[in-house]
């Protein structure tokens, strides 16, 4: 086991981590709103950071997040290159791949997930899906949506004939919408097996996500503890503010290495369903902790909705919604180690 980036994963992590950190600042952010960010997006896709990611596979793509997470840039960039590139080129059909993947690679294509699958999104009898999606992340900004069915079969579905958006807000910026389809045409990925493999990819890949998100709450913590003074000493010299901080730094860590070790184990073609439930349960549990002593840390700054740190707690938040709650997801990992499967 051995999570050292290739040089080519080292150098698009440094390269993504300059343009989050040009693109992604607080004034910029603010001016998004609860929309995406189109120049930040342009960005990325010009510097090739979305089409790079079939080859530098699941762990290249959690470490380019974690940088994403550290700014909480407003992209679809996690679920672009989940629910399409890697979906598209792990399961397509060799006409899905040479048709949909230049797109998603130059961002002429933006793809978002309607997972986990709904009950009551079926296939019509006359061709196409029905049903709603309550939420569906960065729905605004796709082109296409992976949709899975009640029967846990994926379709890419194209954004118009037969869809309907409708605007929601959630705890964080994700330009988020619920989904109805009505006899929407859609084109099948995959085989029956597809959704646990995508499913899984996706709980490794937004751990990754949380694990930057979390690294950027507690390095603002830091910073400010170090500098704001109390009784004439900064309140990093307090106990307290030590251990509250020791405990974020080890809840972070925790995220990022059991994301890498999916990842991993996923690029090598070994099992990781449970090591993906292991992640998202850690990115749950100690994401929440985490974002929440980034914010208690600043004190009543932190209570600012205006203060760059509360961002943060509203992503890791988000995150610890849309991964399942630990309690949800550990039930399942102890289903699935049960199983045998």
């Amino acid at each position: 086991m051995d999570f050292t980036p290739t040089e080519a994963q080292a150098g698009a992590r440094d390269l993504a981590a300059r343009i989050f950190a040009d693109l992604a600042t607080h004034e910029r952010l603010r001016a998004a709103g609860t929309g995406s960010d189109p120049e930040l997006w342009k960005a990325l896709t010009a510097a090739g950071l979305v089409a790079a990611v079939e080859e530098l596979g699941l762990l290249g793509l959690v470490l380019l997040l974690e940088e994403q997470g550290r700014t909480t840039a407003q992209v679809p960039y996690a679920a672009s290159c989940v629910y399409g590139q890697l979906a598209i080129a792990a399961h397509g059909t060799s006409e899905q791949r040479e048709r949909l993947l230049p797109g998603i690679g130059d961002g002429s294509v933006v793809v978002t997930g309607a997972l986990p699958a709904q009950e009551g999104v079926r296939p019509c009898a006359r061709g196409g899906l029905s049903g709603t999606v309550p939420v569906v992340p960065w729905l605004r900004d796709a082109t296409q949506v992976l949709v899975a069915d009640a029967g846990r079969r994926l379709w890419l579905v194209p954004i118009g004939e037969g869809t309907a958006i409708e605007r929601i807000e959630l705890t964080a910026p994700w330009s988020a919408g619920r989904l109805t389809l009505h006899e929407a045409p859609a084109e099948p990925l995959g085989a029956a097996t597809a959704y646990a493999d995508i499913l899984a990819t996706a709980r490794t890949a937004f751990a990754g996500l949380q694990a930057g998100v979390c690294a950027g709450s507690l390095a603002r913590a830091v910073a400010h503890t170090n500098t704001r003074e109390q009784f004439g000493r900064p309140l990093a010299t307090r106990q307290a503010v030590q251990l509250r901080a020791a405990d974020a730094h080890m809840d972070t860590e925790a995220i990022r290495v059991t994301a890498y070790e999916a990842a991993w184990r996923r690029d090598a073609g070994l099992p990781y369903a449970t090591h993906a439930l292991t992640a998202a349960w850690w990115a749950s549990e100690a994401g929440q902790r985490v974002v929440h002593t980034g914010q208690h840390l600043h004190g009543g700054a932190g209570a600012d909705v205006e203060h760059p740190v509360h961002r943060h707690f509203l992503w890791g938040r988000q995150l610890d919604a849309y991964l399942g709650s630990g309690g949800e997801v550990l039930q399942e990992l102890g289903e699935l180690i049960a199983s045998g499967d």
